[in-house]
């Protein structure tokens, strides 16, 4: 919540009309939450809410947080009923857990893609121009980055850096990707296999019990055809990646405990992308040690993945310091950059979610 909006409230609160109920949409509810207990009568029912979905996205079936944080059942019963004609999945979390989720599931997701926009600006390249990256995972990635920085930068910067809980998750992707690419650069084969392999029992389960269900979250070819590129069909099979960003996820939540299908219930459209890629990644046979093998090999990537570091590490200090401008500055620059290409691929990434949506009905 900007302090705008903060001294929104606290300018009209005390105008608010006995027994009326107040809420916010924002996506860190700590600020909003703060700013009504500060300035709202108490005589005034609080009930909160957040879509949890971006713009353009169907709302029928997406989850809706709806926080009780104040308010009688019959306050909350009239709430539930406007809110009705959103045909969205009502969700009933406190303000604490709302913002504990976003967290895991949201601020994070987005530091990896903000993080593959700057690297792929500082080496002055559209991705899906070339033949490196290509295939479905590597569709995900551009879409969803492109989808980002299509939008505009506080929507972003209000989750990361007003959201207590954001901060360590975004620190811990930074430090979680400086370490496995160090171990990349050094060589370090038994030590990056051995990392990545602890992070993946702890976060997707044992071989015998696995966290993930039968059906894959991606079904296989469902986000292959949605590349940027019209020249991509019968191209040349994709080129073995190490993929860093998924490498790194996946130790994050491995250092901070967390385990993703625990917040399917609050899943973005987004989240569940990544998420889908990420297990793609991990499940299929052979493709993880190949990418531990590209790691280490293979230094196609290796450009890419320094500025991919460095972007990780400076979104997080940036997180750190709480700094608005400097997250608008760095935001702005690499929108700049990839705007003349925004026309059309908005569309291609839109597409893209709605077949996933449509394939997860198909369940």
């Amino acid at each position: 919540m900007s302090m705008t909006r903060i001294l929104t409230i606290a300018n009209h609160s005390p105008a608010t009309r006995l027994g009326a109920i107040v809420g916010g949409q924002t996506s860190c509810k700590d600020p909003e939450i703060k700013a009504f207990e500060e300035h709202l009568p108490s005589d005034v029912d609080v009930v909160s809410c957040h879509s949890l979905h971006g713009p353009n996205v169907d709302p029928r079936g997406q989850p809706l947080v709806l926080i009780k944080h104040r308010a009688s059942d019959e306050s909350f019963a009239k709430v539930e009923a406007v809110l009705g004609c959103l045909g969205s999945k009502h969700v009933y979390l406190t303000a604490e857990e709302h913002d504990r989720i976003t967290a895991d599931t949201q601020a994070v997701t987005h530091a990896a893609f903000l993080s593959m926009g700057k690297a792929w600006h500082a080496t002055k390249q559209f991705p899906w121009e070339g033949t490196r990256y290509v295939g479905g995972i590597e569709n995900v990635k551009i879409n969803l980055m492109l989808r980002i920085y299509a939008q505009k930068w506080h929507v972003y910067a209000g989750l990361a850096i007003l959201n207590p809980e954001a901060h360590k998750q975004i620190n811990q992707f930074a430090k979680s990707t400086t370490e496995l690419y160090t171990l990349m650069l050094e060589g370090r084969r038994d030590e990056l296999r051995a990392r990545v392999y602890a992070a993946k029992e702890k976060v997707f389960g044992h071989g015998d019990s696995p966290k993930w269900a039968d059906r894959p979250l991606l079904p296989d070819g469902v986000v292959d055809r949605f590349s940027l590129n019209p020249n991509s069909k019968g191209s040349a099979p994709p080129l073995p990646n190490n993929h860093l960003s998924l490498l790194a996820m996946v130790d994050c939540w491995s250092a901070l405990g967390i385990v993703p299908y625990d917040h399917m219930i609050c899943s973005t459209p987004l989240f569940r992308l990544w998420l889908g890629v990420t297990e793609h990644l991990f499940r299929t046979p052979g493709l993880l040690d190949e990418s531990l093998r590209v790691g280490i090999e293979d230094n196609t990537f290796r450009r890419d993945d320094l500025q991919f570091t460095i972007a990780a590490c400076g979104w997080a200090e940036c997180v750190a310091l709480r700094s608005f401008e400097t997250w608008r500055e760095r935001f702005a620059v690499t929108q700049k950059f990839f705007e003349p290409r925004f026309q059309g691929a908005v569309e291609i990434g839109q597409a893209m979610i709605r077949a996933v949506l449509e394939s997860e009905k198909e369940e």
